[in-house]
């Protein structure tokens, strides 16, 4: 059954974007899918408009420095702790002398503003990318920049990523969002966070210069990864022999260590004393040494592998549209990435112009971070601290970028199902806070009525308060769902 203009509006925000804000259904009931499109191209798309956020090694050599000043700190006062025992032990032979001594100085402490925090860098990163979620008009770029992040994760728990995550999604997700996926997989590949997340940083080839003089080995879990999860998908065309084989090209992709050189500290550094010497087979293709060229081309060809087409368009079908996702679908975006070279903005205007986006009901559950942005846009109070958002993410089961795996956060029903009753008690606290400033009759007919089935109009209507009346609404099915 076709859909009204403002049903179809409402689709458009929900399933492709972050929700409805106040007035956007009718901004674009007259054209939902011409207003996605608009989206795609608007001058910087997909980047987070905060110009005081740190590059990835800059934000690495600030928290190194901390961390720096606070070892130095804590030298400092064992040091004063132990100058004052000698001191009071040193009092006490002089008054048992009758020799008055001269007192001890306090220990000189480092500046602790010689650098930041990671967990404020990381603070500020999750605040902006806040902020960018909120304001947005529809939020389908911002979506696919979340759906990139999490195909291609790092986690800030890992040691030396958290001051770097956000930077990570800025320079190499969103710099290349609606670009080509090739360029997308090479900045992810060679961008520390990643580097440093699957260990790639110290693997080092078995037969390379560092190798013989160091004894140290071979880490195949980047490799691995990039074939299973970010390229070919699971038991595809690859082999163990290949996942090896590729570890070895990429050997020597590293990160200049922080406390070697103040000046390039964590940035990326290809080294060929690290480098497995030699040509390498992957995927059947034999490779000649190359040094960091060597991995370039692997990682070309693997972006243009029809496995990989087919890996990418089902997952982002089965993000966008249902769990399970009409083969045609599939099929069309595999097709259209394929024609295109990877092209992902194509990919992206392919998967509004099908027609399975618009038929298949509404029955893909909000991921937990899609469901309390979408609440804070519908309701229009946005908290100035991001802490709490950030607890409520935790409680939810999605700490922002800190995947439990690899693979990142699932992408099914199945997985959030059992976390609803805890959105029931986020809904009810968040409702007591905000009551007093939206009016839930407005908020129903703004973000929801469109789409809301009579059952849920009543159960609304009837709420016995304004903070009821918000919870329930929160919770409403049609509410969960995109």
């Amino acid at each position: 059954m076709a859909l009204d203009s403002k049903a179809e509006a409402a689709l458009a925000l929900n399933r492709f974007g972050l929700g409805p804000r106040t007035g956007s259904i009718a901004a674009i009931a007259s054209d939902p899918r011409g207003a996605l499109l608009a989206e795609l191209d608007q001058p910087n798309a997909g980047v987070v408009p905060n110009h005081e956020l740190m590059s990835s090694s800059v934000a690495s050599r600030a928290a190194f420095a901390f961390q720096q000043a606070q070892r130095e700190l804590r030298r400092n006062a064992k040091s004063a702790s132990k100058e004052s025992q000698e001191a009071k032990d040193a009092k006490d032979a002089a008054k048992d002398s009758k020799d008055t001594g001269a007192p001890v100085g306090d220990a000189v402490k480092p500046d602790p503003k010689s650098g930041i925090a990671p967990q404020q860098i990381y603070l500020d990163e999750a605040k902006a990318r806040l902020a960018t979620a909120f304001y947005a008009e529809i939020g389908f770029v911002e979506r696919l920049a979340w759906f990139w992040s999490n195909h291609f994760c790092v986690s800030a728990d890992k040691f030396g990523v958290r001051p770097i995550a956000g930077a990570f999604e800025r320079e190499a997700i969103r710099a290349n969002v609606l670009g080509r996926f090739v360029d997308m997989l090479r900045a992810v590949e060679r961008h520390p966070a990643m580097l440093l997340y699957l260990d790639n940083a110290r693997s080092v080839g078995p037969t390379s210069q560092a190798g013989k003089n160091r004894g140290r080995g071979l880490n195949e879990n980047l490799a691995r990864e990039i074939l299973e999860l970010h390229t070919l998908g699971v038991r595809t065309v690859y082999t163990q022999d290949d996942v090896t084989s590729f570890a070895k090209v990429i050997t020597g992709w590293s990160v200049v260590p922080l406390a070697q050189d103040p000046l390039r500290g964590g940035e990326f550094t290809f080294d060929p004393r690290m480098h497995e010497p030699g040509t390498q087979t992957v995927i059947g293709q034999a490779y000649a040494d190359a040094g960091f060229d060597q991995g370039r081309r692997v990682l070309a060809d693997l972006a243009r592998h029809p496995a990989t087409a087919q890996h990418v368009a089902h997952k982002l079908a089965k993000h966008f549209v249902a769990d399970d996702p009409a083969l045609a679908l599939v099929e069309r975006l595999a097709k259209r990435f394929r024609e295109t070279e990877g092209d992902l903005k194509e990919m992206a205007k392919t998967l509004v112009a099908s027609p399975e986006s618009w038929a298949t009901p509404r029955s893909k559950l909000r991921k937990p971070t899609e469901w309390i942005v979408a609440s804070l846009r519908a309701t229009g109070v946005s908290s100035p601290d991001v802490r709490p958002i950030m607890q409520v993410q935790n409680l939810l089961g999605e700490p922002l970028w800190r995947p439990p795996a690899p693979n990142g956060f699932a992408d099914d029903d199945a997985t959030w199902l059992d976390g609803l009753s805890q959105r029931l008690d986020v809904a009810n606290q968040m409702a007591t806070r905000i009551a007093a400033a939206a009016d839930p009759n407005a908020v129903f007919e703004d973000v929801l009525a469109p789409i809301a089935s009579a059952e849920t109009r009543r159960t609304v209507a009837r709420a016995e308060s304004r903070t009821q009346a918000l919870a329930l609404l929160l919770m409403a099915p049609e509410f969960q769902r995109r």
